[in-house]
């Protein structure tokens, strides 16, 4: 059958002829090799999409969401197996096959309970080990791998701060004392900066939610305003449209993986999508010069008009978009990209860490990351004078203030752009004093 997509997963039936349910066995292709994978799933043929490889949305299919949820992340997965790998130069049928297994059969590695430790640690303990098969009820996908990590490291800092604090630490401790002093630890033992120990505050109650939820006696502290999530505004910069000119006119004919690092982050910066949902653009969203997609990390549909300047990628690649890499390699290249097209005025950039404030000067290119091309579309659509409402429904947030903090624009900009904002409303309808 004929492949509908660039993708290096086929999901085929073992017996398109059966009149009852038949396996659904998943095809591997890449570099001339092949890998058979089981799903464990069934269907019946008459319920099977074979141009899709889906299961139909009809009322007689059994389980074709949650059927079709796992089709969607495996393929998902094991074609960022296959990128991954190419990047580093390491991909072979042995090693695709041994990352296809890791994500199929997850193992987590949680450190050894002891007897005599506390609830709440064989609380969290036990979360992280149902977290590979827990699913998000939001977006009805499986919880991240980096998420996952995220609980681990932060169950093992817990168990570090046990040790050296003077109680003993439960669903029943976890006051506002508790609080200060986590955080302090956090902050001058670990040398963490400001949003770090926010993130490690906010896991914590992802465990103490989820602990309440299920009837669980925890002090209530953690909900209070003090025991809240630090943060601050990072300094991330943003392209200017003038930047992104000089971007586009760099020739890179002789650099092969910087030219199309470069065009793909041309396309993110004019487009608004985030990395994973880049390097999942096909051709088949596409049409009548509009995008059409559901965002990865929140399942929201989003619909973005074309701009030229992606229009002239995807006719520079036929219709498609570069051959992605990894998010690592891709910040790597694109610094060089950034440096050869000068981009290099100074900027600062403060964070507090260990509970002082540290500012440290770069060159602008050694700040670039993919997750500039976002932030640049926000930030210079919103120069344009476009509404933050309406471009909120291309980058998919869903409340204004989100989306101010954001932009990167100075006092001066916003000034700018309140003054555009007049300057139309002039032009469209005269301008009055009444007597």
């Amino acid at each position: 059958m004929a492949r509908k997509s660039d993708s290096h997963v086929n999901y085929l039936l073992r017996d398109p002829n059966a009149k009852t349910s038949t396996p659904i066995n998943c095809v591997v292709r890449f570099e001339n090799q092949r890998i058979n994978i089981g799903t464990g799933f069934k269907v019946v043929p008459a319920h099977w999409n074979e141009s899709k490889q889906r299961v139909k949305n009809v009322l007689d299919a059994t389980d074709k969401d949650k059927i079709n949820t796992y089709l969607d992340n495996t393929q998902k997965s094991i074609d960022s197996i296959i990128i991954d790998l190419r990047s580093t130069r390491s991909l072979t049928k042995e090693t695709v096959k041994a990352q296809i297994d890791s994500y199929l059969n997850p193992i987590v590695e949680v450190a050894p309970i002891e007897p005599t430790e506390p609830a709440l640690f064989t609380f969290i303990a036990d979360f992280i080990e149902s977290a590979p098969n827990r699913v998000n009820i939001e977006t009805g996908k499986h919880l991240e791998r980096r998420t996952i990590q995220k609980y681990q490291t932060v169950l093992k800092v817990l168990r570090e701060f046990a040790i050296t604090y003077r109680r003993k630490i439960d669903f029943d401790t976890i006051d506002l004392d508790f609080y200060d002093a986590f955080t302090s630890h956090l902050t001058s033992t670990k040398g963490f900066a400001t949003n770090n120990v926010g993130k490690y505050l906010q896991t914590l109650k992802v465990f103490l939610n989820d602990a309440s939820a299920r009837g669980i006696n925890v002090k209530q502290d953690y909900r209070s305003r003090k025991f809240k999530v630090v943060k601050e505004d990072a300094d991330n910069v943003y392209l200017s449209e003038l930047e992104l000119e000089r971007l586009q006119e760099l020739d890179l004919s002789k650099i092969e993986r910087l030219e199309r690092v470069r065009d793909l982050f041309l396309v993110g910066c004019y487009t608004g999508l985030r990395f994973s949902d880049l390097t999942n653009l096909r051709p088949e969203y596409i049409k009548d010069g509009l995008i059409r997609i559901e965002q990865q990390k929140t399942a929201d549909k989003v619909v973005i008009p074309c701009h030229e300047i992606v229009k002239v990628m995807l006719k520079k690649y036929n219709g498609a978009l570069p051959r992605s890499i990894s998010n690592q390699k891709m910040n790597d290249y694109l610094k060089e990209v950034c440096q050869l097209a000068g981009i290099n005025s100074i900027e600062s950039k403060a964070q507090t860490k260990g509970g002082k404030r540290i500012t440290k000067a770069f060159e602008k290119w050694q700040m670039v990351s993919t997750h500039t091309a976002r932030r640049s579309f926000a930030t210079n659509m919103y120069l344009l004078g476009i509404p933050a409402l309406t471009i909120m429904q291309i980058t998919g947030h869903r409340t204004e203030k989100a989306f101010m903090q954001y932009i990167k624009l100075d006092r001066e900009q916003h000034a700018k752009v309140m003054a555009l904002h007049w300057q139309k409303q002039l032009q469209g309808t005269p301008f009055t004093i009444a007597s």
